[in-house]
């Protein structure tokens, strides 16, 4: 059955029959497998990688380091909330290091960004600090590369 998680995470376009046919199940057995997966809360969406560089559009990536003060009684869980209510957070994980938490947003401007980091993330109880990155280039994103470099391939050795 874990097969079948890696098989979405791999292409969410695919169907229930092409699933069925990768995965050695049969088609009622994968769909059956998928709404039990759902019901669990392990399967929770489908999301396809795109690159928005290739698209007309301007679109930024940030990374945000946040540094919290855990609250009593829910350690970071109630901070983590109240992030993660915003529309703009595509990501936040818990992590261990320098900083707490790491916010992944996207806008439309540098701008857009920095407005959400200084009028909602940095006022929010209990943040006590910030630090923004901006993704300049993606390479590689949940194991897609964007744009193989032919003329580099040759210098590597890869086991």
């Amino acid at each position: 059955m874990k097969n079948l998680l890696r098989l979405l995470e791999d292409d969410c376009s695919l169907n229930t029959e092409q699933l069925a046919a990768l995965a050695g199940m049969t088609e009622e057995e994968t769909k059956a497998a998928l709404e039990e997966y759902k019901k669990q809360g392990i399967l929770l969406g489908y999301e396809p990688i795109i690159n928005w560089d290739l698209y007309d559009e301007e679109y930024i990536t940030a990374l945000i380091e946040v540094t919290v003060i855990p609250q009593r009684g829910d350690g970071y869980d109630r901070i983590a909330q109240r992030i993660y209510q915003y529309e703009e957070v595509e990501s936040l994980y818990l992590m261990s290091g320098s900083f707490d938490l790491c916010v992944i947003i996207s806008g439309h401007s540098l701008k857009q960004v920095a407005l959400f980091v200084s009028q909602k993330l940095s006022t929010i109880e209990g943040v006590s600090g910030t630090a923004t990155h901006f993704i300049l280039k993606k390479y590689k994103e949940k194991r897609m590369i964007f744009k193989p470099q032919e003329d580099y391939k040759e210098r590597f050795v890869l086991d």
